[in-house]
């Protein structure tokens, strides 16, 4: 649903840190963000600062158990 919203709103480029291979539409599960049924790409640029957001994913989900 959000990369639909995104290609609806012509987002030209999505940056994302953690990535998560069960779920996802934007290079993980499916590519909705470069589909070429849609009339709009997304440039998608993932792993950005990707150790320290897991780090701070892991540190959140720990607090939160």
């Amino acid at each position: 649903m959000c990369t639909g919203v995104m290609v609806h709103a012509r987002i030209e480029r999505l940056v994302y840190a953690a990535s998560d291979p069960r779920t996802g539409a934007a290079g993980s599960v499916f590519d909705l963000a470069c589909n070429d049924a849609l009339n709009h790409r997304i440039e998608v640029v993932g792993g950005v600062l990707a150790n320290e957001s897991a780090a701070l994913l892991q540190a959140f989900f720990s607090a939160r158990r």
